[in-house]
């Protein structure tokens, strides 16, 4: 089984930044694309950024420009540093990533975590 824990989100004031972390853990042998989704009361969850093995990214317009999204591939970790928070970015901000358990299957399977939330005051 595999788990992914997200850590780092918080309440910050506009225009503040924080980092969120999603460490992978569990029977992997490899992680392909990994990403990062939020989901603000009353709307649909959305995809925020997505980075693959090799390290493309890849943001939605809303955040273009003001969040970074890396990985350490090590660690079975990826992050999402926030710059500029605004109101607009509160959310349950959620890691999803594509894993391969084992060697000898070659399918990737879909986790999420459990989410942690990112509160902006205006």
């Amino acid at each position: 089984q595999v788990q992914l824990v997200e850590s780092g989100g918080g309440l910050v004031q506009a225009g503040g930044s924080l980092r969120l972390s999603c460490a992978a853990s569990g029977t992997i042998f490899n992680i392909n694309d990994m990403r990062w989704y939020r989901q603000a009361p009353g709307n649909q969850r959305e995809l925020v950024a997505t980075i693959t093995s090799g390290a493309n990214t890849n943001y939605a317009d809303s955040v273009k420009g003001r969040f970074t999204i890396s990985r350490d591939n090590a660690k079975k970790t990826v992050y999402l540093q926030m710059n500029s928070l605004k109101p607009d970015d509160t959310a349950v901000y959620y890691c999803n990533a594509d894993v391969r358990e084992y060697r000898w299957r070659t399918r990737y399977y879909e986790y999420w975590g459990q989410g942690t939330q990112v509160t902006v005051s205006s």
